[in-house]
């Protein structure tokens, strides 16, 4: 390979590495704004290929009427620039586009989308021209001409891993997403500045430098208190004028966690798991909490069950550490914090629980391999007997779709299986190894805790329907239904709001 074809190796490397780093970084930049659901993915996605397949048929076409090496090397600078410019432009402009959507499921549908095709498809469609641009330029004869394809090919997709796991392993959790994308934009200067000379290095160094300038609050909100970039997601405290605190992940329409100086009640989802030890046989001894977040529920059960044990578990590192510091996670000495994935727990641990809750979301879904019946056979392994499963589920008015097909499939698990509507979108599914539990209550609770007991008893209703198809871990449609529930929902004029329990007369 001679020193010209060598620079266009470089360049097709440096352009492969740059088109999938942009679009890791993307989705973590859209993550704050609209969530990471399967909605957002598929906008992103979709855009970025059909960007690329843009750029490849663009610069095939460009190519043979203008086979310039400058060229080439003038449309990844401009790629360069463009992508060192978004993460400046990006937080203005998606504060404007969510504008009053904060709260409506349809503005991750429609403000992703545009969002991701105005500040990131123009780079991707520059980048996409690369690899047809560079093998006319590299072809000297038609015999050579598989296997210089080949190889530039070969290239660019060894780049787009690198692009793949760089970003996503070790740049966004270490510097962030701003600096991320402005490292991008300085490697793609220095490809574009083998075809274009040394001296357009220097404006690679002027790129790179842009990383001294500190990163803005992702989304400016009074009383933030924390906020980062984690391996798995991003993460923001919040503290409200009356002094909660409140946990957000992603795009920050649900709150997972809730502290108050003054109480462990919180008035939300949190609090009704703290009843659901009325309906044992016995005092509650020990709980698993699937989906800990920053420990609300461990906390609460702290104070109410001390002599209760509570294995904590715990996706994101991160978020338990901001538990630890922003949520009073510590004042339950009975609780142990596992940062793993919840089903892995369940199969290594020998332990039994009087109660096991499943509360972990990526909002808004539960996850699939957490709503089957090997994953529910599994869980009823784990219970001492006589206990109690309790799942988060979420809900809109007028839409059962996902609550019956995890109740559906709990009934081929489960001796008998039961609904507490207890919040206008969330309800928990409670099931039971023995028949007749649901009748249970009992009589030693704590005041505070009584009114939601005799919510608890006025509105638990059996589920005595199987479904005719239970979820299994090969078909668990739960992404599907959620999306379409959200959406129907959306369209017919409602809104998400954060979840509190309803106030009763």
């Amino acid at each position: 390979m001679n020193r010209g074809q060598a620079a266009l190796a470089a360049l097709v490397f440096g352009a492969g590495t740059g088109s999938l780093a942009t679009e890791i970084a993307a989705s973590r930049m859209l993550a704050p704004y609209f969530g990471s659901s399967t909605i957002v993915w598929a906008n992103l996605i979709g855009i970025v290929l059909a960007g690329l397949a843009l750029g490849y048929w663009l610069g095939g076409r460009l190519a043979d009427r203008r086979p310039e090496r400058r060229l080439l090397g003038l449309i990844v600078l401009a790629a360069a620039l463009w992508v060192a410019m978004t993460p400046f432009i990006a937080r203005p402009f998606l504060d404007a586009a969510v504008g009053n959507l904060d709260d409506a499921s349809a503005g991750a549908v429609i403000g992703s989308f545009f969002a991701v095709l105005l500040l990131f498809a123009p780079a991707v469609v520059l980048l996409g021209m690369v690899s047809p641009f560079a093998i006319r330029l590299a072809i000297t004869d038609v015999e050579s001409a598989g296997a210089v394809a080949g190889r530039f090919y070969a290239l660019s997709t060894f780049g787009s891993l690198l692009g793949t796991f760089v970003p996503a392993l070790i740049a966004i959790p270490l510097v962030g997403t701003q600096r991320t994308l402005l490292g991008t934009a300085a490697l793609l200067a220095v490809s574009a500045s083998f075809l274009l000379g040394r001296k357009f290095v220097v404006l690679a160094a002027a790129i790179a430098a842009l990383g001294a300038v500190p990163p803005g609050v992702v989304k400016a909100e009074a009383g933030l208190l924390h906020e980062e970039d984690s391996l798995y997601q991003f993460i923001q405290v919040v503290e409200r004028d009356d002094g909660r605190r409140l946990l957000r992940l992603n795009e920050g329409v649900a709150v997972h966690s809730v502290w108050r100086r003054d109480t462990v009640l919180t008035g939300g989802v949190w609090d009704a798991f703290l009843v659901l030890p009325a309906l044992l046989d016995r005092p509650l001894r020990s709980v698993a909490i699937l989906g800990n977040a920053a420990g609300t529920t461990a906390r609460a059960l702290g104070v109410f069950y001390p002599d209760a044990r509570v294995d904590g578990v715990e996706l994101d590192p991160a978020v338990s550490r901001v538990g630890r510091e922003y949520f009073g996670m510590e004042d339950n000495p009975r609780l142990t914090v596992h940062d793993a994935d919840a089903r892995p727990f369940l199969r290594r641990t020998d332990d039994r629980y009087d109660l096991i809750i499943v509360d972990a979301y990526h909002q808004p879904y539960v996850p699939f391999y957490l709503a089957t019946r090997e994953f529910f056979r599994l869980a009823r392994e784990r219970l001492a007997p006589g206990g109690i499963v309790a799942l988060n589920v979420a809900s809109v008015p007028g839409d059962d779709s996902l609550l019956d097909g995890i109740s559906g499939t709990l009934t081929h698990e489960f001796e008998s299986v039961a609904v507490w509507p207890a919040l206008r979108f969330n309800k928990l599914l409670l099931a039971f190894d023995e028949a007749g539990a649901t009748t249970q209550i009992r009589a030693d609770v704590a005041p505070e805790l009584r009114p939601l007991v005799q919510l608890l008893v006025t509105d638990l209703t059996p589920v005595s329907e199987k479904a005719k198809r239970p979820w299994t871990d090969d078909r668990a449609p739960v992404e599907w239904v959620t999306d379409r529930m959200i959406v129907e929902y959306a369209a017919r004029g409602g809104e998400l709001d954060e979840d509190f329990l309803p106030t009763r007369p």
